[in-house]
């Protein structure tokens, strides 16, 4: 007997410890099923509930940092899929699931569907972004596939009457919940391509949960969208919901506000760009004005009117006259001093002026003027001419 170990005792908080360690190490992170009950919201935020089916339950916490990303509040009562972790609370020893992430029953299925239809029209070229045509700039009508009650509809129509209010806005009214609404959708929106009516086209509703939204991630809607002869804008649920109708849709807008937004131009925008256009042009005619008012007054500086005219003639004519005045001046008195340098050549040169000086002119009698004694013979008669009258005289010798 005193060879025999004693085995070891292990304290109660060992033995949970152990336990805890065992458990989590044989148990990976897993899905489990079952109905929430006995709900508690605690003011650290953590929640504490159960999961329960027609035979057990088990206890189960999902802590803040985990539940704060949840988009939904899950209630009493409800079917749920829980990921979890299998572990054990130390303190009291109870066997309790971690839960990481929580969706509605059924969900996961509906996600592998999602995901297979979105692969199928992929593949087929339906999301190809070389495909989408571009929104109208200003349509001349603006279309909205919706559910006449919804308060999407309300939220689209105060947006597009803020925005553009001349545009005019024509509903197709289709259920967008229930059985057949995904067929009635679907006619909506081949209604509104067959009738040409509108030049863009908006298929949308208000926010909910994934099965509220599962008629806009049917096959009929989507292949609806991708025929429709006019651009389609999808606005389904909220900025963080996305459907198969987004991706089949020429635009996929957050909201159903946002698709509004983004098929009718903002009318103050406008109204803005087009006052600054004015004043842009109004500041550039009036440069090109004040240029030209300035052309014209260089113009009319040069310009003359027909008295003006005369005027300036009868003022070029006076100039020209009296230059030709001047002129004649100039060449008469020019002339009158040659004419009198030559008249008192002349008279230097005259035979008057030489008589005057006491010489006298002898001529024969038929008019010859001697220059020689040898043109005498005595008896010749001859005239003599002096400064003032002449006389006659006989040649009584002629010496040479």
């Amino acid at each position: 007997m005193a060879d025999k170990q004693t085995p070891p005792i292990l304290s109660v908080s060992d033995l949970n410890r152990l336990a805890r360690e065992v458990l989590e190490q044989s148990f990976p992170l897993f899905w489990v099923a079952g109905e929430i009950s006995n709900l508690t919201r605690a003011a650290s935020g953590h929640w504490y509930f159960s999961l329960k089916d027609a035979r057990a339950q088990v206890r189960c916490v999902m802590f803040r940092n985990r539940n704060a990303y949840l988009d939904w509040a899950p209630r009493e009562g409800d079917q749920v899929e829980a990921r979890a972790l299998v572990t054990l609370y130390e303190a009291r020893g109870d066997f309790q699931l971690t839960i990481e992430g929580l969706q509605k029953a059924g969900l996961g299925t509906l996600f592998e569907a999602f995901e297979r239809l979105k692969a199928k029209l992929e593949k087929e070229g339906m999301f190809d972004p070389a495909i989408k045509r571009p929104l109208p700039t200003m349509p001349r009508a603006i279309g909205v596939v919706t559910s006449p009650d919804a308060a999407a509809l309300r939220d689209v129509l105060t947006t597009l009457r803020r925005r553009m209010p001349s545009i005019p806005v024509v509903i197709y009214p289709t259920p967008v919940q229930g059985k057949g609404a995904a067929d009635k959708i679907a006619a909506a929106i081949r209604t509104a391509s067959q009738r040409t009516e509108v030049e863009v086209l908006i298929v949308c509703r208000g926010g909910g949960s994934m099965e509220d939204l599962w008629q806009f991630n049917e096959e009929i809607v989507a292949r609806a969208i991708s025929e429709c002869s006019i651009p389609v804008v999808s606005g389904v649920g909220h900025e963080t919901d996305f459907t198969i109708a987004d991706f089949a849709a020429d635009r996929r807008a957050p909201t159903p506000t946002a698709a509004a937004e983004m098929v009718a131009p903002d009318r103050e925008a406008l109204l803005h760009r087009i006052t600054q256009w004015q004043q842009r042009l109004q500041r550039q005619m009036q440069g090109l004005l004040n240029q030209r008012s300035q052309q014209l007054d260089y113009l009319s500086r040069r310009l003359l009117s027909p008295l003006q005219q005369v005027q300036h003639r009868k003022t070029h004519l006076d100039q020209l006259g009296l230059r030709l005045k001047r002129t004649m001046d100039n060449s008469l008195s020019t002339q009158q001093q040659k004419l009198l340098r030559l008249q008192q050549s002349l008279t230097h040169l005259s035979p008057q002026a030489v008589l005057e000086r006491g010489y006298s002119l002898v001529q024969t009698a038929d008019g010859s003027i001697v220059t020689s004694s040898t043109q005498l013979r005595p008896d010749d008669r001859v005239q003599m001419r002096f400064s003032e009258g002449s006389a006659d005289a006989k040649v009584i010798t002629s010496r040479s």
